[in-house]
């Protein structure tokens, strides 16, 4: 589910200290939209959000359902992890669809089939660079082609930090060191979640009314997610603003996190009102 365009109430950038050496014809520029067509020839890597609804691909589970890891891990554990720059953010718990067939990816993903199906997702554009957080996706089902493309379904897992780039060829490896969120203080967790929902709703509501979709209330957005999965799972719905997106990847304060969601939602509200009242002044404008 990807919420309509956002007004982010802040900005932020990041960037990975030791920047490594990416071609910018590696991805094509994607454009996150419902009309984004993931199976052009235009470039080297695409993906679709849309890409787990198509029936007729067929996908297979892993070869190696059994290779799981027991995380949480310790936050200061450092790690090697295999890096896959892209122009999106992947959140824990977000599915991530990918068709892969670049030359160095097609390398990554034989060596992943038969380790431990993990890579690093990690932001980058043309002008900002590359952040240095970053989260893991899990190959959980794919399809290797004749002419050695990969069809992936993937799933986010834990978030990192870049802290060493260990070499850029023939893709990235870079070693890192696990995030999680701290210890909240006596703040309202729930609460704050609760509205942040509620904020949704609305916005929902108010962006089907002005695109002429039955308004439907949309209940139950949080599933039972406690506070901190609910927060990712908000900020993975805020396509088409990578940088926010990125910012509240980043975040270690779940609380500051939902605080930050609820600004943006709001932003947004109060446009989707304002352009709500002008179109029933002016229906047919």
């Amino acid at each position: 589910m990807a919420l309509p365009q956002l007004i982010p109430s802040h900005s932020s950038s990041s960037s990975l200290t030791h920047q490594p050496s990416i071609s910018p014809n590696a991805v094509s520029p994607y454009i996150l939209n419902p009309n984004f067509k993931p199976f052009s020839n235009s470039s080297s890597l695409f993906q679709s959000r849309r890409f787990h609804r198509l029936s007729s691909l067929r996908c297979f589970a892993s070869s190696f359902p059994e290779k799981r890891h027991p995380y949480p891990p310790q936050s200061d554990e450092s790690v090697q992890l295999p890096l896959f720059p892209l122009p999106l953010v992947l959140f824990p718990g977000a599915v991530l669809p990918l068709q892969i067939f670049e030359f160095r990816y097609r390398i990554m993903m034989r060596t992943l089939l038969h380790t431990d199906l993990r890579f690093g997702v990690i932001y980058s554009d043309p002008v900002g660079g590359t952040s240095d957080v970053g989260c893991v996706g899990e190959i959980f089902k794919h399809e290797r082609l004749v002419d050695d493309r990969f069809f992936l379904i993937c799933k986010g897992q834990e978030r990192f930090r870049v802290t060493n780039i260990v070499r850029k060829k023939p893709y990235l490896v870079a070693e890192v060191n696990w995030l999680e969120d701290r210890p909240s203080s006596d703040e309202d967790l729930e609460g704050i979640a609760d509205e942040v929902e509620s904020c949704m709703q609305d916005v929902i509501r108010l962006s089907n009314r002005l695109n002429g979709k039955p308004v439907k209330e949309a209940r139950d957005l949080r599933r039972n997610l406690f506070p901190t999965p609910f927060s990712f799972f908000v900020g993975s719905t805020f396509e088409g603003a990578p940088k926010e997106q990125q910012a509240l990847l980043e975040l270690e304060d779940t609380a500051a996190r939902l605080r930050r969601e609820k600004g943006t939602l709001r932003n947004t509200l109060n446009y989707l009102s304002a352009a709500s009242a002008v179109k029933d002044v002016f229906p047919y404008s």
